[in-house]
């Protein structure tokens, strides 16, 4: 039988890259390649097209609001249509911060300019007002069972966000999860993040995947199945995993940060 493998698409690896997300591409290699799955790491740039193998996993990081203004034009044409198409078709996405701001309607700078996105989320980012804080500090949340997931029994992420954007979500997507301690979407509702199908984004940096493993296996899971949908994944020591995501949460539980 013909082995499995999964295609990394790694967007605009060198311009959105901030509080480690590219851990999130090294969380999911590691984590194939301990299980004896092929595969392969691909950064996608300004004027590149995307090219899916039909076994992939598109990660998205955060950036500035100077990166984001760059890259919307590019965006703005066939690559953003064909990443939209793909979140339609089920295809595995995960954008974080900046990256997830752009998966929305738009996201609007602090000078006012609206920044077209995606489209994938029926959202929108608008600018932290004057009197209003930037949202920092580390994150515990809820996450609602995932699709695809057999066991819907409630899990839990953890992470670092800072962004001053206020996120909100229309009513065509439903948040990733709900906030235990942290701020999340706006500060307001008690959101954090947003998914769609197998498209997931997320406020959460530090980076995101490597302390919640089960997360991560779960996208791996998502992007094999597009391929072999009876696939499963073997399990793993995930010790030094559970002991970091431990020690983060156990941090923000005693409102520690």
């Amino acid at each position: 039988m013909e082995r499995l493998r999964l295609t990394i698409q790694h967007l605009y690896a060198d311009m959105m890259n901030l509080y480690g997300d590219r851990g999130n591409v090294i969380s999911i290699k590691k984590r194939c390649e301990w299980r004896g799955i092929e595969v392969e790491v691909v950064d996608v740039g300004l004027g590149e097209p995307i090219r899916p193998t039909g076994c992939d996993v598109f990660l998205f990081g955060g950036g500035q609001d100077r990166e984001q203004t760059l890259l919307v034009d590019d965006l703005s044409g066939a690559k953003g249509r064909e990443l939209k198409a793909i979140a339609e078709d089920g295809g595995v996405i995960l954008g974080v911060c900046g990256g997830y701001q752009l998966m929305g309607h738009y996201y609007e700078t602090p000078e006012g300019e609206k920044l077209p996105g995606v489209g994938i989320f029926d959202m929108h980012t608008r600018p932290r007002r004057p009197d209003e804080p930037r949202l920092i500090g580390n994150v515990l949340a809820r996450v609602r069972p995932l699709e695809g997931e057999a066991d819907a029994t409630p899990r839990e992420i953890v992470g670092f966000e800072n962004h001053g954007g206020r996120t909100e979500l229309g009513g065509g997507t439903e948040p990733l999860a709900d906030v235990i301690s942290g701020y999340g979407n706006n500060g307001r509702d008690g959101t954090e993040g947003a998914r769609r199908l197998n498209s997931y984004g997320t406020y959460l940096h530090g980076s995101l995947l490597p302390k919640n493993p089960w997360l991560t296996d779960q996208l791996i899971l998502n992007a094999l199945r597009r391929t072999d949908d009876s696939f499963e994944l073997e399990p793993l020591d995930d010790a030094a995993e559970k002991a970091a995501f431990a020690s983060v949460a156990g941090r923000v539980r005693a409102g520690k940060g």
